[in-house]
C-alpha cells in the first residue's frame, strides 16, 4: 500500500497537484483524505485506499484554476462547472490509474462508488469510458477518429492534466 501510495503523491506532484501528508481528525468524506481550500491532505495512518487520492484530485484538476482555492470537502452549487462532474473526474483517475500501471481493483475498490465499482471496472475495460467527452471538451485529452486526425494517443492518454 506504502509503494502505491508514493508513487501516487510523486505523480500528482509532478503534474502541479501535490497532496500533504496530515494528521486528520474527525470525519473525512472519505477514509483519510480531505480537501481545504483547494488542497488534497491525505493521512498516510488512516487512508483506507491510496487510489481515491487520484479521483479527488481529478476533482480538483477539473475546476477552472481561478477556483480551485476555494474547493472544500463539502462542494457548492457554486463550485460546480461544466465537464468538471462526477463522471469527469472518474475518468480523468482512470486515465491516472493506466498511466501510473495500477490495477483497476486499485481505483475501482470495493469500499468505491457507493456500490458501483464492479459495473464501473466492467465499463473501464470494455472501452466505455464514463465521463471521457467532458475530459474532451476541455481539450484534456483526445478520442476515437478526433485523436487519429490529430495523430495523438487516444484516452486514457492525457494531453494534460489540469483545465486552465
Amino acid at each position: 500500500m506504502h509503494d502505491t501510495l508514493d508513487r501516487i503523491v510523486a505523480f500528482l506532484a509532478g503534474i502541479g497537484l501535490p497532496p500533504r501528508a496530515a494528521t486528520l481528525g474527525g470525519d473525512t468524506f472519505l477514509p483519510g483524505i480531505r480537501i481545504t481550500r483547494g488542497e488534497l491532505l491525505y493521512d498516510p495512518a488512516r487512508i483506507a485506499w491510496p487510489a481515491d487520492l487520484l479521483h479527488e484530485a481529478g476533482h480538483i484538476a477539473l475546476v477552472p484554476a481561478a477556483h480551485r482555492a476555494a474547493l472544500d470537502d463539502a462542494l457548492t452549487s457554486e463550485q460546480h462547472f461544466e465537464h468538471g462532474g462526477e463522471v469527469e473526474s472518474i475518468a480523468w483517475s482512470y486515465a491516472a490509474s493506466v498511466r501510473l500501471a495500477l490495477p483497476a481493483t486499485d481505483l475501482f475498490h470495493d469500499g468505491g462508488y457507493r456500490g458501483q465499482s464492479p459495473g464501473l471496472a466492467l465499463s473501464f475495460s470494455l472501452g466505455v469510458y464514463v465521463g471521457v467527452a467532458g475530459l474532451v471538451a476541455l481539450g484534456l485529452c483526445a478520442a476515437g477518429d478526433d485523436a487519429r486526425r490529430r495523430g495523438v494517443e487516444p484516452y486514457p492518454h492525457m494531453l494534460r492534466w489540469l483545465r486552465d
